[in-house]
């Protein structure tokens, strides 16, 4: 069953990235938060970054098609969703929490696909068993086969993983705790695992902490005969003089923390205090549906907006063509 190879092609896969990953490539294990948009922020020009930071690229792009009332109306929709407590009122740390949401579409679509996969009995829900049986199959009777992997330890793992995400602790994950299973780096209450599976993956010796040798070796595969590419000597100064906060030659949890999940600008809260700044008619701090709707443009897109771009570029380069370079 195809089921049951899932493990072995997955470590084949991992085996693969490292057995063919060039020794002067450089590993990056650090996990930074990916922008808003790939466009420029800024509003004097037009509102598309503002689109796809409360959108998301791909839903963004969807708007563009639609009548400035079909545009309006399907924001109004959204703003019941973004409203969490209905209280009427959409608050930053509620826009903020729909903006990091909206950013992670391809992460819940990714979850999606693999859902049915594990929900066995289609009730909704996942449990560890489910998870367990669909994943590792026929290695449940025998854990530790003689092909160099050993499924007992890798279920631990994952088992110790899914137990971090059931936040309810009932041995069933719904889809918001599956995907913090899948996805534990997005989440803020599975760092902890994140950075313990690091440090297993890197710890060689065993000891509970990354020397400087481990931590090098971890990032590069060296070969005999091979002077080190300057980068390592870079990494090297980097572990002593930063990542090795305390001095002591290694890197305990907390210093891995702050190596592989740093503290970076939060642009989804930024992001949120510009949009209730920019809406915020009456600065109370908080938007209604009313003012949010009236500034339909600069959360969402239409034709209008699509056709007001046109515009501007149809006249600069009417200017061009008559020689009067009108901007």
């Amino acid at each position: 069953m195809k089921m049951e190879v899932r493990p072995l092609l997955m470590c084949f896969a991992l085996c693969v990235v490292y057995a063919t990953s060039k020794p002067t490539e450089k590993k990056d294990r650090v996990h930074h938060e990916a922008p808003l948009s790939s466009k420029e922020h800024n509003d004097a020009e037009n509102f598309e970054y503002d689109h796809d930071a409360f959108l998301g690229e791909e839903v963004a792009k969807s708007f563009d098609d639609l009548t400035p009332e079909e545009s309006k109306e399907r924001l109004g929709k959204i703003v019941d969703k973004i409203d969490a407590d209905r209280d009427g009122f959409v608050t930053e740390a509620e826009l903020k929490e729909w903006i990091k949401k909206a950013q992670k579409k391809y992460i819940y679509d990714n979850v999606d696909r693999q859902w049915k996969d594990f929900d066995m009995n289609n009730d909704g829900k996942i449990s560890w068993d489910e998870y367990k049986n669909v994943t590792y199959g026929t290695y449940l009777d025998d854990p530790e086969p003689d092909d160099g992997y050993n499924y007992k330890q890798m279920m631990a793992r994952d088992e110790r993983r899914f137990k971090m995400a059931d936040r309810n602790s009932d041995g069933i994950a719904d889809k918001e705790e599956f995907t913090a299973f899948l996805h534990p780096e997005e989440y803020e209450h599975m760092k902890e695992i994140v950075v313990l599976e690091t440090m297993e993956d890197i710890d060689k010796n065993g000891d509970g902490f990354i020397d400087l040798e481990e931590y090098i070796g971890d990032m590069y595969n060296h070969e005999d005969e091979m002077d080190e590419p300057e980068w390592v000597a870079t990494e090297r100064e980097q572990f002593s003089e930063f990542r090795d906060k305390n001095k002591d030659g290694k890197m305990d949890k907390e210093e891995t923390m702050d190596w592989i999940l740093p503290a970076d600008y939060d642009h989804a809260e930024a992001e949120a205090k510009h949009l209730v700044y920019e809406s915020d008619s009456n600065k109370d701090g908080k938007l209604t549906k009313e003012e949010i709707i009236n500034k339909y443009d600069l959360f969402v897109g239409s034709q209008a907006t699509d056709f007001g771009e046109a515009l501007k570029w149809e006249i600069l380069l009417q200017s061009w063509v008559h020689g009067l370079y009108i901007l």
